[in-house]
Formats: C-alpha cells, sequence, structure tokens
C-alpha cells in the first residue's frame, strides 16, 4: 500500500480532506446538497526547509491542523445557525453583504483563536498535569518520585480512555464519528487500488493508521516514555518545577508522536504495524460506520482536491478507471 498522502478531519455534517497545499471542505447542507470550499492550504511557517526537519516538523504541522481544523468547524456550523439568520445572510446583497462579512470574518478570528488557545491549555492540564498531581498524592505514604511517575503513567491513559468513551456516548459527537468513518473509508479505499464509488468506499475499513486518534495515543505514550526517562535522569525536588518541565516537554513529545504516525502511514513494516494496533483498536470508539450519504460527501471532498484516478494509473495501473458518465 502507498500513501495517498491525503489527511482529513470531521466537521458538522460533513468532512474536510487536504491533500498537498489545498484543501477542501463538504458540507450536507439542511436542504440535502452538498456545499464544497476549496482553499489553500497555509502553515504559520513559511520556510520549507523548517517543515522538512524531522520532530520540528511535527510541532507546526499539529498547531497547522489544529488551526485549520477549528476553522473547518467554524464554516461548516455557519449552515446551522438559526434559520432566521442563515436566511438573513443569505439574502444580504451588495455593500451590505460585505460589511457583514468582514463582521462576520473579524469574529470569526478571534473566536478562532481563542478556542485553539482553550484546546491546547484544556488538552496540556487534562493530559499532562492533572495525572501528576493526582499521582502526586502517592507522596503522603512515602512513595518515592519514580513510583509516583510510574502511577502517574496509569492514571494519564485511564484518563485517555476514560474521555474518549465519554464523548462517544454523545449524541451529536456519534454523527461526527460516523463522518469520521466515512473520511477513513475514502482513504483505505483509494489506497488499496479501489476507484472511488460509494459501493466501494462503503466496503473499506473505517480504520486508518494516520488517523488523529492514533496520534493523541502516540502522545499519551511517547508522555510517558519521556517523563519516566527524564526524571530518572534528572531528579527534580520540587513540585512546580516538575509541572513546568513537563508542559515544556510538550512540544518535543508531539513531534515525536508526528513522526511515528507519518512513518506508520507510509509502512507496512511488520513491528510498525504491530505498534500501530492500540491506536487502531482505539478508533472503534472514536469512528463509526457510516451512512451511503455520508460516503458521498466524503467523496466530494476527496474529489475536489485530489486526482484519485491517476493516483490508481500511477500506483495500480491493473485497476479498471470507470469512465466518465
Amino acid at each position: 500500500m502507498k500513501s495517498s498522502n491525503i489527511g482529513g478531519q470531521a466537521v458538522m455534517e460533513g468532512i474536510m480532506m487536504r491533500h498537498g497545499d489545498v484543501y477542501s471542505v463538504a458540507v450536507r447542507k439542511p436542504d440535502k446538497e452538498i456545499e464544497i470550499k476549496v482553499e489553500d492550504y497555509k502553515s504559520i511557517i513559511k520556510s520549507k526547509k523548517i517543515l522538512s526537519l524531522p520532530v520540528i516538523r511535527g510541532v507546526f504541522n499539529f498547531i497547522d491542523s489544529l488551526v485549520v481544523g477549528t476553522k473547518c468547524l467554524m464554516y461548516s456550523a455557519t449552515f446551522f445557525e438559526e434559520e432566521e439568520d442563515y436566511l438573513r445572510r443569505k439574502n444580504l446583497q451588495g455593500a451590505e453583504k460585505a460589511k457583514e462579512d468582514a463582521k462576520k470574518e473579524k469574529e470569526d478570528k478571534v473566536l478562532m483563536t481563542l478556542t485553539v488557545c482553550f484546546s491546547v491549555a484544556f488538552s496540556v492540564a487534562l493530559f499532562m498535569v492533572l495525572p501528576y498531581l493526582i499521582a502526586s498524592l502517592l507522596h503522603q505514604i512515602g512513595a518515592t518520585e519514580t513510583i509516583v511517575t510510574i502511577a502517574e503513567a496509569g492514571v494519564r491513559i485511564l484518563l485517555f480512555l476514560l474521555y474518549m468513551f465519554l464523548i462517544s456516548k454523545m449524541e451529536d459527537i456519534q454523527r461526527v464519528f460516523m463522518y469520521h468513518g466515512a473520511e477513513h473509508k475514502c482513504i483505505n479505499c483509494v489506497e488499496h487500488g479501489l476507484p472511488l464509488t460509494v459501493e466501494n468506499v462503503m466496503k473499506s475499513s473505517r480504520f486508518h493508521k494516520r488517523c488523529g486518534t492514533s496520534f493523541l495515543f502516540f502522545v499519551i505514550i511517547v508522555s510517558i516514555i519521556f517523563f519516566i526517562g527524564f526524571f530518572a535522569v534528572v531528579p527534580v525536588q520540587t513540585m512546580w518545577m516538575r509541572v513546568a518541565i513537563r508542559i515544556l516537554l510538550v512540544p518535543a513529545i508531539a513531534g515525536v508522536s508526528y513522526e511515528f504516525i507519518r512513518l506508520a502511514g507510509n509502512s507496512d513494516n511488520p513491528a510498525v504495524a504491530f505498534l500501530s494496533k492500540p491506536g487502531l483498536a482505539l478508533q472503534k470508539l472514536t469512528t463509526k460506520e457510516p451512512t451511503e450519504d455520508m460516503t458521498e460527501v466524503a467523496i466530494a471532498a476527496v474529489e475536489a482536491v485530489f486526482d484519485w484516478k491517476e493516483y490508481l494509473r500511477e500506483n495500480f495501473p491493473e485497476t479498471e478507471i470507470p469512465e466518465e458518465p
């Protein structure tokens, strides 16, 4: 299997797909039509040299993905505003429409910045700081710092699994996870040499090694390795310094995790496949089987940014490409 280098995420009643320097957002509107928007993918770092450096590129790719993902989520949500607001904005014309669009764009930028900052702060607090604070209670019964760090690892895994389980039970999130499944199925379909049709996508797997869920799982595992290794070599006496070091190590943890996910998506090595299994198993919570109309949205998002027919011709010459209707 050769990677298609397509990546994406589910949004509200739709899917974002990225390939190279362009991404698309396809949304099933309330009137059941599919709205597609295509935009250039602009990294916060303009230097191609920096973005080619192992580990470092993972940090910036994570930030870029978070920014673009939040932007796409906000865009998809505009189709599901209160009906009165939606119709009012839709019927605006000329200067009034331009003024309203400029105002909304400014508001969206502020909201997006706040959302990204909150998401990062919340994740670090919940999965990096809180596990240590809980595990540090063992100091009261005389536990060593090494025992506390090992206990912290267990708490971190339990918190992560509990968080994933709880959000998977939310009704609105379940529909997002169905679109998440459609996204994976589309990518698996073309990467296994099948024409991108609803029938072929529906029978493809909803699990993929490059998934963001697997990335988050590896962030948890890599953080455990980093923290146990670091504090075994560098004894730190004060609690606030231990907390600060955990926060400072987050970029390095994200960068290393990105490199493994990148390797997993481009390798069929048995060892890599084995290490990918826990992340794939976790996708049973974060992906659901989609409906055919969700699959249509996913296909529309892929076709807006990726020539899957050319990909099949280059990598699967034996595959029969269907003629254009």
